[in-house]
């Protein structure tokens, strides 16, 4: 298995897997911030890495879904007869609820959603505001896995009681933010019925998806 990263120091890395009965096997990370990482130069590496492991050994190769991987993995393929290359699941799905976050009511519920995370996890006060009121934080989207923008609407639905308790309370309609532009704006949204339709709307048509990439993306 082959997965791409970056790091602190914005390194490009490539991580190296193996998968076997047993389990997960980390073999190596490849750093390739000098390199072009086209078909050419994945195909190469992919090669030199059933070679090192075993011809016989590996009888499939997983990474994402790129036009560069795909060209490597069909070429693998053609030179290695026995063994098949399959792009990863998780990636797949992510790409789909990627196009579905493009639906207008899809689109509506993640921007309003990622305005009202934002807003409150950038301003202190706000945020120890809301946590008086919700036991439970609100998960923020990832900038690398379009998945979590969805969790982040489970989360937020999960805590629309407290929210709207919060943005109806005393202490935020005499605190300072009550009196602004940003955040008259914010609360509209949150005491907005069809606010809360859209982000069920978005929830109920992605949940086998994001169910199933639960499964698959696991770490067990």
């Amino acid at each position: 298995m082959s997965d791409g990263w970056s790091d602190i120091k914005h390194r490009s890395l490539i991580n190296i897997l193996i998968n076997n009965p047993y389990g997960t096997v980390f073999l190596r990370s490849v750093e390739a911030s000098d390199q072009v990482k086209d078909a050419e130069f994945i195909f190469r590496l992919l090669d030199s890495i059933v070679d090192e492991v075993g011809v016989y050994l590996v009888v499939q190769v997983v990474t994402d879904n790129a036009s560069a991987y795909k060209t490597a993995g069909q070429k693998l393929m053609e030179k290695r007869k026995h063994l098949y290359w399959t792009p990863c699941v998780a990636h797949c799905i992510d790409l789909i609820l990627e196009k579905l976050g493009e639906l207008p009511q899809h689109k509506n519920a993640l921007t309003k959603a990622k305005k009202i995370t934002k807003f409150i996890y950038n301003h202190s006060w706000v945020l120890a505001l809301m946590r008086k009121f919700s036991k439970k934080e609100i998960l923020r989207p990832a900038a690398t896995r379009f998945a979590t923008a969805y969790l982040t609407l489970e989360s937020m639905l999960d805590a629309r009681q407290p929210l709207e308790a919060m943005f109806t309370s005393i202490q935020w309609l005499s605190c300072t933010w009550a009196k602004k532009a940003e955040g008259k704006e914010i609360r509209k949204i949150v005491l907005n019925d069809r606010f809360w339709q859209s982000v069920l709307y978005a929830i109920t048509t992605t949940r086998p998806l994001v169910q199933v990439l639960r499964m698959v993306d696991a770490e067990k």
